[in-house]
């Protein structure tokens, strides 16, 4: 049998764990955090001022919802590339739209994969401790994604190197 000890520093000793739990790994959940307060923020003001004359409001719901989601990918997006990894270069060439694009990619694979997640763990536990290990799950893949794809450390070629 092995021991909890024994069991956290096996687990602590895995490449992929130790980069979650690296620094980087910490930004992106303050981004997150923020994305989310944003994400509300955003809603309530497009509910009851910018939308406000939309009928029904099932429409409304929707079209703020819309603006909200959007508003707080950029807002995350827009952190994660100035604070979480603002070391990392980008390549010469590659837009920040396109980059916006893996990021919002990675992002809507990872709502999904949330959905999905919890949709198959609340047959066995409680729904929000379903959603709970979804968003645990989603939000490591998601921090993964970003960290290996979108915004992943780019090699200077010779060339490069030989610029002043």
């Amino acid at each position: 049998m092995i021991r909890p000890q024994r069991w956290t520093a096996r687990l602590l000793a895995l490449p992929l764990v130790q980069r979650l739990t690296h620094w980087r790994f910490f930004k992106f959940g303050v981004v997150g955090a923020s994305g989310t307060l944003v994400n509300l923020a955003v809603l309530r003001l497009a509910q009851e001022i910018v939308f406000r004359a939309i009928t029904p409001p099932s429409t409304r719901l929707n079209y703020s919802l819309c603006l909200a989601i959007l508003v707080a990918t950029i807002n995350n997006f827009t952190w994660n590339r100035r604070w979480t990894w603002q070391d990392r270069s980008r390549k010469p060439g590659k837009s920040v739209f396109a980059q916006f694009g893996q990021y919002a990619l990675a992002c809507w694979v990872g709502i999904a994969m949330q959905f999905a997640i919890t949709k198959l763990l609340a047959g066995y536990f409680a729904y929000l401790v379903a959603n709970l290990i979804a968003i645990v799950l989603a939000s490591a893949f998601n921090f993964g994604v970003n960290h290996w794809w979108t915004f992943r450390h780019r090699h200077a070629t010779a060339l490069e190197r030989e610029q002043p």
